[in-house]
């Protein structure tokens, strides 16, 4: 590591002692420039200075906003993925190092010298996750949390939250712009705003599956986690005019026993296929051969007819992949016949 950053790493974490045992004085401030940006975030006040020049993400989510809006040059690491990188985005991921595969300790965030730290959950910038936001701030370094995890929802039980209003996809196009602003490329934001507004409308054009029902597997065959009502695979399902079986649930990702999910009999299952290793059935091979061989499920009707449609772990998360999640239940529902 060149000396530079060895020394701005230690005062880094030097500073980051001291935080811990002093009462708030002392904490660097952002320098007051002209290209200032504040905003409220999560309720959250958030200040950045000047455009950010070593930017970390902390989830596969924002990193692909970010690399979406030609930041790479501006990235000091990434961390968190689930999937492989969105397709487009392959030679400016390659430039940005990923300074951890899953959630990287808070001393490693540290160690790569951000000026701007951004996340895709309140857990991830949380207790328990890599540091709070106040833990970053009092260092001097703004943080970002994707307002799809905030707004409407729930965080302080256990489990992935619960929503008490429905994510929409403005909510998505919102972080684009946020992030846009702080990094002072607004015009970029726009473009791929209204690039995603595109595709989602040719994606749902023609389609009335009113007399469809859904059900989401994101991971886990043993309690695994189905979506419910509001989250992500909500925009999707309400984009396509379907039903999704477990509507009547507004946690994000409760686990449910399959027996209930056999009892629910949904006419296409929509399968997460991840890479990570963090969980059992992650990918979707697996996922299809647990359904086709468990005798809870292989007689559910999605089952019998193969009726299975896969998306990365990011599409059925909030992120502009969700986007992307249209596209493909749409396409499936075509396939399938049942588009309309």
């Amino acid at each position: 590591m060149p000396f530079a950053r060895s020394a701005r790493s230690a005062a880094l974490l030097a500073a980051a002692a001291l935080a811990l045992t002093a009462c708030g004085s002392g904490s660097s401030a952002v320098p007051d420039t002209k290209a200032a940006v504040s905003l409220t975030n999560c309720g959250h006040a958030v200040r950045v200075g000047s455009p950010p020049e070593r930017a970390v993400s902390l989830n596969q989510g924002t990193t692909e906003i970010m690399l979406s809006l030609g930041l790479a040059d501006r990235m000091a690491g990434t961390a968190t993925w689930t999937d492989p990188v969105m397709k487009g985005l392959e030679g400016a991921n390659r430039r940005v190092e990923r300074i951890a595969d899953n959630s990287p300790s808070f001393e490693r965030a540290l160690d790569a010298d951000p000026d701007f730290v951004a996340a895709s959950f309140v857990s991830t910038l949380g207790k328990g996750g890599v540091a709070t936001r106040d833990q970053f701030e009092k260092l001097g370094v703004p943080t970002y949390v994707s307002p799809s995890d905030c707004a409407g929802k729930d965080n302080s039980g256990d489990g992935d939250g619960a929503r008490a209003k429905a994510l929409t996809i403005d909510t998505v196009y919102g972080e684009v712009r946020d992030l846009a602003e702080v990094f002072g490329v607004e015009k970029r934001g726009e473009e791929l705003v209204a690039s995603l507004k595109k595709r989602m409308a040719k994606a749902t054009s023609g389609v009335d599956a009113s007399d469809v029902t859904l059900l989401y597997w994101f991971a886990n065959s043993e309690s695994p986690y189905m979506a419910g009502c509001c989250g992500a695979p909500g925009v999707i399902t309400r984009s396509l005019g379907a039903r999704n079986v477990f509507d009547d649930t507004r946690e994000e990702w409760p686990q449910i026993n399959w027996e209930t999910v056999a009892d629910r009999d949904p006419d296409v299952l929509v399968v997460g296929d991840l890479t990570r290793a963090s969980q059992t059935a992650e990918s979707a091979e697996k996922k299809i051969a647990f359904l086709e061989s468990n005798p809870v499920t292989r007689n559910m009707t999605a089952v019998k007819k193969k009726r299975y449609v896969l998306l990365s772990g990011q599409a059925m998360n909030p992120t502009i992949r969700t986007v992307e999640g249209v596209e493909r239940v749409a396409a499936g529902l075509r396939e399938f016949g049942l588009a309309g």
